[in-house]
């Protein structure tokens, strides 16, 4: 700060050629509208060109990139990756597109709009076009030298992918075995012809998932016809796996779309409320099945102390299920076997926690009553069945969701809170009227 009041810029830029892009990101939104001005005038082109796509809120990089001029806004967007530049790109106005575009480079801004040619979280739209492909008829030594050329132009050299005449993908080298290789070997000899790859339309979870199962730092993207058309490196899985994350949080907290410490009282009150209006008539529901049960709750007023904790029991059993059914439904496959085990094992779960607290429930409910057995009896059945219940509604309905192509985090936990406080009501009272002969 103090460098770039003084406008030392000898200085400043060496203290710069020391920072991240994060860092630069960081400083620039401390920093008064003024004097990121002058901080953007002590950054060259690739620094420009970082610091916008670390920035994230496309209000500030959209701020950041209208105060260049017409040449520099349009060397700087050369820069961007393009998969960052397209992201940037989507919600914006055709016009305002096209305004930021037009100073391009033709084969920079064509390849963006390609990219913004494929439907939103798929891997063509996270792939970039800058990586290092070779011919199959290349040598060690000329693809070596290619390496070098292309270097600084590519996000990685980790993977060096080998097409055909036709484009298509058919082999893969790590970098590491180009070194070890002999100088003058064909790239045939040493390539692995067996490529993992995604094709250009596969949804960017799906993409996040292969590279968890593969440990792989870079990913070709393929069409239909097998023709190379880029690669997704894995910094970008990094910010899928946040995203998905996020979004599942959201869903699961019933809050809908995104709501962090930015958003206004206004805002995040409005993506609220839809939800929990839907909740607040379920709710009717369980007072509904209280005022039901009236004359049992009058003559057997004890019930009333057991009643909010076999509901909060329920309703904590099922998110418990819910949200390892979610978490399980985002890292692996999915078919009957798995279904079948899941439902299985939560089942036994539920049948262990339920006995477990139920006989908890029933002592406490027999010594604070006086030794009342069947009101202990009632207290820790009601109990059981409820948390078995709550247990399998927690798993059983977001496996419903995903079997009919439905985000499972739909089934969010006040969502399922609700359901199972019906469930846990209706038992709890069934049984007391049941016995109410003797509880009397």
């Amino acid at each position: 700060m103090k460098k770039l009041q003084e406008e030392n810029k000898e200085a400043l830029s060496f203290l710069l050629d020391e920072l991240q892009p994060y860092d630069f990101a960081y400083l620039y939104k401390t920093l008064p509208n003024k004097e990121r001005n002058l901080f953007l005038l002590s950054l060259n082109i690739n620094q420009i060109a970082d610091l916008i796509e670390e920035l994230e809120e496309r209000e500030l990089q959209l701020d950041t990139i209208s105060k260049l001029g017409f040449e520099k806004k349009g060397m700087v967007l050369d820069e961007m990756d393009n998969d960052d530049l397209a992201a940037l790109l989507e919600a914006l106005p055709p016009e305002l597109v096209e305004d930021l575009l037009i100073g391009m480079k033709s084969e920079e801004s064509e390849a963006v709009q390609q990219l913004m040619s494929y439907p939103p979280e798929t891997a063509g739209r996270l792939m970039t076009n800058r990586f290092v492909w070779i011919s199959e008829n290349h040598t060690v030594r000329q693809t070596v030298d290619k390496i070098k050329i292309f270097a600084e132009y590519s996000e990685t050299i980790n993977y060096i992918y080998v097409i055909d005449s036709s484009k298509k993908l058919i082999g893969v080298v790590s970098y590491r075995d180009i070194i070890l290789a002999d100088i003058n070997a064909q790239i045939t000899d040493i390539m692995h012809e067996r490529v993992i790859s995604v094709p250009v339309n596969m949804d960017q979870e799906q993409v996040a998932n292969i590279f968890e199962r593969y440990d792989f730092l870079a990913m070709p993207v393929v069409d239909d016809n097998f023709v190379l058309r880029g690669i997704i490196t894995f910094d970008d899985i990094i910010d899928v796996v946040i995203q998905e994350a996020n979004e599942d949080i959201e869903k699961l907290s019933a809050s809908g779309k995104s709501i962090d410490f930015d958003t206004k009282a206004m805002v995040a009150a409005y993506r609220r409320l839809p939800w929990l209006i839907l909740l607040l008539f379920i709710g009717i529901i369980s007072g509904s099945i209280i005022s039901g049960f009236e004359d049992t709750l009058e003559k057997v007023v004890a019930l009333a102390f057991f009643m909010p904790m076999i509901a909060g029991m329920t309703g904590n059993t099922g998110t418990q299920s819910l949200a390892v059914v979610v978490r399980g439904l985002a890292s692996r496959e999915i078919d009957k076997v798995v279904v079948r085990k899941v439902i299985l094992r939560e089942f036994g779960v539920g049948l262990l926690i339920g006995l477990i607290c139920s006989v908890l429930i029933s002592i406490i409910a027999y010594v604070w009553q006086d030794g009342d057995m069947v009101l202990s009896l009632v207290v820790g059945s009601s109990l059981f069945l409820t948390l078995v219940i709550g247990t399998l509604t927690g798993t059983i309905i977001p496996l419903i969701l995903y079997r009919y192509k439905i985000d499972p985090a739909i089934a969010s936990g006040p969502l399922i809170t609700t359901i199972n406080d019906i469930f846990s009501l209706v038992t709890y009272f069934g049984l007391a009227t049941l016995f109410i002969r003797y509880l009397l």
